[in-house]
């Protein structure tokens, strides 16, 4: 008896291994895996742990006794020479945003922190669109697949390709990477890996670089 038991355990854990290798596989197949991934990711975003220090910086930014740091973090011009592709095919550059605060954000489709970032940049959008230029770059070497994922989920962001070569200032090593512009043309942040960028704190940062 105990072993007819174990024996229907063991079969019972092999479908169940079977069942969950199949979903994996599935996943895998139809790419949907990352965005499984992604959502999960947005737990931890919700801790607030991966969010950018942009209370140190704004400290930093209007300090009246500048330290080395301060001058550097205030006087980093940032590179406009970068070119964009929109996705109507229409070519573009940084430097028609300058005077304008930039959020510029690096991303991927294949890539499950920038979809756990996504609809917190989204949320940010729809409620600084009109504060803030939106630079969503997307890195995918199809950008027809950034398109597509962007009217999937109905966020309808700018979303653009690069139309030539990334300066030295924006080749990050991770993705996402978020770079934020003041309106002067400085360079106010980078800030590498996901973020939830809905929160009320950074957008009084993003309206404190006007």
């Amino acid at each position: 008896m105990k072993k007819d038991n174990n024996n229907k355990n063991a079969k019972k854990t092999w479908i169940q291994y079977g069942i969950f290798a199949a979903i994996a596989i599935t996943l895998y197949a139809t790419g949907l895996h990352t965005e499984v991934i992604g959502f999960a990711q947005r737990g931890l975003l919700a801790t607030g742990l991966m969010n950018p220090d942009v209370k140190d910086i704004t400290q930093v930014r209007h300090s009246e006794n500048s330290s080395d740091t301060a001058t550097l973090a205030t006087t980093n011009q940032a590179d406009f020479s970068l070119k964009l592709m929109d996705r109507d095919g229409n070519i573009t550059s940084l430097a028609d945003l300058k005077g304008k605060v930039i959020f510029m954000n690096f991303w991927a489709t294949w890539c499950p922190p920038c979809i756990a970032e996504m609809p917190s940049i989204d949320k940010l959008h729809e409620e600084m669109g009109d504060e803030v230029a939106f630079v969503i770059l997307s890195l995918d070497q199809n950008f027809e697949l950034a398109k597509a994922f962007d009217k999937r989920k109905g966020y309808d962001l700018p979303i653009y390709a690069p139309a030539s070569n990334l300066p030295p200032m924006y080749q990050s090593s991770a993705i996402p990477t978020t770079y934020v512009i003041d309106a002067a043309g400085n360079l106010a942040l980078t800030h590498k890996g996901m973020a939830d960028y809905s929160n009320s704190e950074f957008k009084e940062f993003l309206r404190s670089l006007k």
